[in-house]
């Protein structure tokens, strides 16, 4: 049940909103002496020799591995093909840590011009008024005729553009097509979960390397994306709008499936790096992002198996969700600057790049006409994983709003999904101390959400 509203909270500051992410999101104390207003400075580095007198764009990254080197080679080329611009590409950690760095970095007068947020970590910017909206510095129309629609509504706001898609994706299924002929299940995704469960018996019979073969691994960190589908499948949800529904029905039974697949049944449990593990083949299902594709294949590759993916696994439904990374322009940079970001960020945008980005990563590709550019129409043609991602997209849907907008709601559910899946703490024990939470949140934030969407 519901519970009734409490009475109603004077709304915070933007400002607050804003510095509360960082608070929440990496435990710093924050002050409130940062000014918040006048141009900011860049973050430390410099132009090298042979690039004096262009204009240094600063990009803060969270890609480490495959897509870090992509985004860097991309950066490369963009300075290669052009003399007034340069480029630079610092990595700055997570997603999270990079987010709890900008707010500390704008509070302090000093910001890149360039930043990746995830999915989850834009809005709260945006909320506290931090970003530059990007309309200005395309064409009219030019937008809408490079990126996806479906991934570039997903940065609209009331009307303006605030985040622009970079390294999106969506959960996909992936399996061990060999453990699978081995244990004679058939050769696909699954269309359920029930069907699934069905096959694990004969797939956890498996035994490589004198270890047996699990059926799936859950993600530690972050597995709250993955979830979401999950509590969606089982007919229930994060949240209604602002109001959570984590604690009843669907997400519920969701938690309780998992948790019996690891203490009843014994053939899942929670890793830090589940893509590790399915490359290892320690387990022959896996639920992940499609910018892990890439990585995957290529351990697929080096340890001898045969890698398929697939739509998500149907329960009660279908469902899937967006997520990932886009880029976001502060609002105090210099006018100069933005302008320069501008350029790079089309130049991202083009459908060669879009498209090298993806076959180097596995990330879906943001600009359409990206598929239709020779390397990845080879690619897709080569290896029919790559097509999974673009044809599934059409399915999807954006998270729940409490774990999207409301600060460290993300954080507050995986921490729930960790205690079921490591402590064996039934899923509405877990569920409902966290739903708690989130409403207290959920009331101290509402009316300053509301009043930007």
């Amino acid at each position: 049940m519901t519970p009734t509203a409490g009475p109603r909270h004077t709304p915070p500051a933007r400002r607050t909103l804003l510095t509360g992410t960082a608070a929440l999101a990496g435990g710093a104390a924050l002050t409130a002496c940062g000014r918040t207003t006048g141009a900011v400075s860049q973050p430390g580095g410099g132009l090298p020799a042979r690039y004096r007198g262009r204009t240094r764009v600063v990009l803060w990254s969270t890609f480490a591995d495959i897509p870090g080197t992509a985004l860097q080679k991309l950066a490369d080329a963009f300075n290669r093909e052009q003399r007034e611009v340069y480029v630079e590409v610092q990595f700055q950690g997570t997603y999270d840590q990079c987010a709890q760095k900008a707010v500390i970095s704008l509070l302090g007068a000093q910001a890149p011009d360039l930043c990746v947020l995830s999915d989850v970590k834009w809005f709260k910017f945006c909320f506290g008024d931090a970003l530059e909206p990007w309309d200005d510095y395309f064409r009219p129309g030019e937008l809408d005729a490079t990126y996806h629609p479906k991934l570039l509504g997903e940065g609209r706001l009331r009307g303006r553009t605030w985040w622009l898609p970079l390294a999106r994706s969506t959960p996909l299924f992936y399996y061990n097509r060999s453990l699978f002929k081995k244990a004679g299940v058939p050769v696909r995704a699954p269309e359920s979960w029930d069907e699934l469960y069905d096959w694990s018996h004969r797939i956890t019979r498996l035994r490589l390397h004198g270890k047996r073969v699990g059926l799936e691994a859950y993600q530690k960190t972050d597995g709250d994306w993955q979830f979401q589908c999950s509590a969606w499948q089982f007919g229930g949800a994060y949240s209604k709008g602002l109001d959570v529904t984590l604690d009843r029905g669907g997400a519920v039974e969701a938690g309780e499936w998992q948790r019996r697949l690891i203490f009843r049944d014994r053939v899942a449990y929670m890793a830090d790096e589940p893509t590790v593990d399915i490359g290892n083949q320690l387990v022959a299902t896996l639920v992940t992002s499609t910018g892990a594709l890439q990585k995957i294949s290529e351990m697929a590759k080096a340890n001898g198996w045969e890698l398929g993916t697939g739509f998500l696994p149907r329960q009660k439904r279908f469902a899937v969700n967006t997520g990932g990374g886009g880029l976001g322009m502060f609002r105090r940079v210099p006018a100069e600057r933005k302008e320069a970001a501008a350029r790079f960020v089309r130049f991202l945008a083009r459908p060669d790049n879009a498209a090298r980005w993806s076959v180097e990563t596995g990330y879906l590709p943001v600009n359409p006409a990206a598929v239709k550019e020779p390397v990845l129409a080879r690619l897709m043609r080569a290896d029919p994983n790559f097509t999974t991602a673009v044809r599934q997209l059409e399915h999807t849907r954006h998270c729940d709003q409490v774990r999207m907008m409301i600060p460290n709601a993300n954080v507050r559910i995986y921490t729930a999904l960790q205690r079921i899946w490591t402590a064996n703490t039934p899923a509405h024990e877990a569920f409902s101390e966290t739903a708690e939470q989130l409403r207290k949140n959920v009331d101290h934030y509402r009316a300053t959400i509301e009043a930007h969407l």
